[in-house]
């Protein structure tokens, strides 16, 4: 018998309720997680607004949010002995694991495009009020399903760099890959949150020449340039989507990006984004989350300047690896741990919501 504690998620507007659960039992090939921490990502804030609903994934209320973690191993269950590398597991080792799950046997599975099993499961979508309670990252435990990847975290590596680890690190690196973004390319990355950053490092650790990076809060501009940006454009300069482009042009020699990502969230963004584009540049759409919204586009110019946009909605699990690589490999010349500079109790979580809200930290933590 495993007790511990959640912060129950019941409704948009209402606050969260602690309450104390019990999981009978720990099933074969699962593996109970003690949470050590969890950021607050922007989908995050999008479900407690109430869009949680829209997005066609099944999710139930009550539920528990919260999905970019780390923690340790509390319990294994039957015929689990090692990480998703071989690595043996014990109880106590530090791991991190996708927040999502898959079945790895339907078509979607088999070809190589696990971000859209058939069969897909994942945090934050579970019940709160029934076992096995734990469904989502604001908890004292997560219990992982049978099946689920998970990577042991290298010592190097602090739990608060890590926890960006299985969802925006990850998210923005199978982004950058799935447009094989090449060295002497530019980078234009849309927003200056914690995906940005990430999007602006590991475009300068994949060879791009010149990554420019845009947004409209001071802090976030001189983060970026921490991380590696050649060039920030601030919005409150730059008030029109043709100055910003006009600027993007005058810093390509008139050519226009490689590859812009979008990472704002706001369906205007794009627009903007392609006309930043030069012949053949390749847009990454991952920020627009919200389902219905729009935006008008002339496709003639997306036509004749024989541009591309893919979407990406989650990762291949075998990124979360090369995402701890990437950290354990570059941590100490980025001040990544500035990316979660707040952190906050469980019982604090819903002061942590509303500071998180008023976008005063990059990434607001919950340290149960």
């Amino acid at each position: 018998m495993f007790q511990g504690r959640i912060a129950r998620f019941n409704a948009p507007g209402q606050p969260f309720e602690i309450e104390s659960v019990d999981l009978p039992e720990v099933g074969p090939r699962e593996i109970l997680i003690r949470v050590a921490r969890t950021n607050i990502c922007g989908s995050d804030l999008h479900a407690w607004h109430g869009t949680f609903a829209t997005w066609g994934l099944g999710g139930q209320l009550p539920t528990v949010l919260g999905h970019e973690m780390v923690g340790r191993v509390e319990a294994l269950g039957e015929s689990v002995t090692a990480d998703s590398n071989g690595t043996p597991l014990a109880p106590g080792a530090r791991v991190v694991f996708p927040y999502f799950f898959c079945c790895h046997q339907c078509r979607n599975c088999l070809a190589g495009r696990r971000n859209a099993c058939l069969r897909l499961t994942m945090a934050m979508l579970g019940r709160a009020d029934e076992p096995p309670y734990f469904v989502g990252g604001y908890g004292d435990y997560f219990l992982l399903p049978a099946g689920a990847v998970v990577y042991c975290v290298p010592d190097a590596i602090p739990d608060e760099i890590a926890a960006g680890a299985n969802c925006a690190l990850s998210q923005v690196m199978y982004g950058l890959e799935r447009v094989d973004q090449q060295l002497g390319e530019t980078v234009v990355v849309q927003g200056a949150g914690a995906l940005g950053l990430y999007a602006v490092a590991v475009a300068k650790a994949r060879g791009a020449a010149q990554v420019v990076a845009i947004d409209g809060v001071p802090e976030r501009l001189e983060l970026a340039t921490a991380f590696g940006a050649d060039a920030v454009i601030d919005i409150n300069e730059a008030a029109t989507d043709k100055e910003r482009a006009k600027i993007v042009r005058n810093l390509t020699d008139g050519y226009g990006a490689d590859v812009v990502v979008e990472v704002v969230g706001h369906p205007s963004a794009i627009d903007e984004g392609l006309k930043m584009l030069g012949q053949f540049g390749r847009y990454v759409e991952i920020g627009n989350i919200n389902i219905g919204q729009t935006f008008p586009f002339d496709p003639s110019r997306f036509v004749f300047g024989n541009k591309t946009m893919v979407g990406v909605s989650l990762y291949e699990p075998e990124v979360l690896w090369r995402a701890l690589t990437f950290l354990e490999l570059h941590q100490d010349r980025l001040p990544l741990n500035r990316l979660a500079a707040a952190q906050y109790s469980l019982d604090d979580i819903n002061n942590a919501f509303a500071a998180a809200e008023g976008k005063r930290d990059v990434r607001a933590s919950i340290v149960p």
